[in-house]
């Protein structure tokens, strides 16, 4: 390929994924939005709590879907049919692997959320909300499956629209549950639930296609492939378990310091945090299809020029990103504060501010740990990961909350950021 039509190509994944992932944050700013009006504080803080469990479920789904999505890829040319195969032990291994998360929804919500740190105000608010959503744990990993497939197998506006047009109805009926049917958190974790159900029936309409060339098999789980696919697809694990992990931490720390206000605060920090990087997690898998065929027809200079521009749009994006919070930070706390705490506006603020530096750093760590996933390099894409998601923002957070309090925690994304910068800048110069 020459460099416009890689930037064509690039252009045609990478733009229907932002749009499907932005979709996505857009539905959970919606929740946040919601319950907000619902429950106040309380709410804000219960969902808050809630998010790491969700970031474990999708960090499940994007690991099997991406991983089993990529090995399709790069198997592509197979003359036997392996690749064929790469459907159907997705779809099997999600639902086992789900399996969990529906027995603690059904026996003991109440006991993981108090794990997260919820005192009996905030278990009120938010036990049901979590029971439901565990046990629409299937749905939300298979989602990722139906889209990554449809998406890999030359339809992406499809797993686009499947994915805008859920989380449009989870907008629309997080709305009419919580209010005109009176159903509060219940009915917003029912919205929630059923969304990616409407994203996986309209990606029926590629599987019952002509031009489709998936179908799935009954087949015995296989553990080989299994792990392949985990190895491939560790980054987009760690990337959804990130937040996850990150928020865990956060509101432990938050608790100590402040207390419930503080966590809303960081509620309110967290859910933009997630629409930004919901964006590069776009621009990072909507490069996969492109820089896993390069790869495949051995073609060096068009990985590298592929990955060239994925960073010059995932910079530019962050810049837009972080200029829009500093300009709008305080009206963008207030969306989010139903009873006009100025505390609560406060420190989201200041969070939103500080918090949103990291970007700058993260747009280029996200795409080159998917990058690495892209070309099968799944251990500098680990490394990567980790440090961005786990080990360093993690260590930052104790650190630096311990020198300033709750500015130390809002610079510890940043910091980390910056810090997995120097990994992922010294494994681009090795190759």
């Amino acid at each position: 390929m020459n460099d416009s039509t890689i930037e064509k190509q690039l252009r045609k994944y990478i733009v229907p994924n932002i749009f499907a992932m932005l979709g996505i944050s857009c539905y959970i700013l919606a929740d946040t939005f919601f319950i907000s009006c619902a429950a106040g504080a309380n709410g804000i803080t219960a969902l808050n709590l809630t998010l790491p469990i969700y970031s474990l479920i999708y960090a499940f789904g994007s690991m099997l879907g991406m991983g089993f999505a990529t090995r399709y890829m790069l198997m592509r040319e197979d003359t036997d049919d392996s690749s064929g195969k790469m459907f159907s032990y997705a779809v099997e291994w999600e639902i086992l692997l789900s399996l969990p998360f529906i027995l603690a929804g059904m026996f003991c919500p109440g006991a993981v959320l108090q794990l997260m740190g919820a005192d009996e105000e905030i278990l009120a608010t938010g036990v049901t909300y979590l029971r439901i959503a565990l046990l629409f744990a299937p749905c939300f990993m298979l989602n990722f499956t139906f889209t990554a497939f449809v998406r890999n197998d030359y339809a992406p506006k499809l797993a686009m629209a499947a994915t805008l047009l859920s989380s449009l109805f989870n907008i629309v009926f997080d709305y009419i549950f919580m209010f005109p049917c009176g159903m509060g958190m219940r009915g917003a974790a029912l919205a929630t639930g059923l969304s990616p159900v409407v994203s996986m029936l309209i990606c029926m309409a590629h599987f019952l296609s002509e031009n489709n060339t998936i179908h799935f098999r009954r087949i015995r789980p296989a553990f080989f492939p299994l792990i392949r696919a985990c190895r491939t697809g560790i980054s987009y694990f760690i990337g959804e378990i990130a937040s996850g992990l990150t928020t865990a931490a956060f509101n432990y720390i938050l608790l100590g310091l402040v207390g419930n206000v503080a966590v809303a605060a960081y509620g309110v920090v967290a859910n933009f945090a997630l629409v930004a990087t919901s964006v590069f997690n776009g621009i990072s898998q909507g490069q996969q299809p492109v820089i896993s065929e390069l790869y495949a027809q051995s073609s060096r200079d068009g990985v590298k020029r592929a990955e060239k521009h994925s960073l010059q749009i995932s910079l530019g994006v962050a810049i837009a990103l972080l200029a829009c919070v500093l300009v709008f930070a305080n009206e963008l706390a207030e969306l989010f504060n139903s009873e006009h705490s100025a505390v609560l506006a406060r420190y989201a603020t200041q969070g939103l501010r500080i918090y949103f530096t990291g970007f700058l750093f993260a747009a280029v760590n996200i795409v080159r740990a998917g990058y690495f996933s892209a070309i099968d390099a799944p251990g500098k894409s680990f490394v990567i990961s980790m440090s961005r998601g786990v080990v360093s923002i993690v260590a930052f957070a104790f650190l630096l909350s311990r020198l300033w309090g709750i500015y130390g925690v809002w610079l510890s994304f940043p910091a980390a950021e910056l810090f997995t910068l120097l990994i992922s800048g010294r494994f681009s110069r090795g190759e």
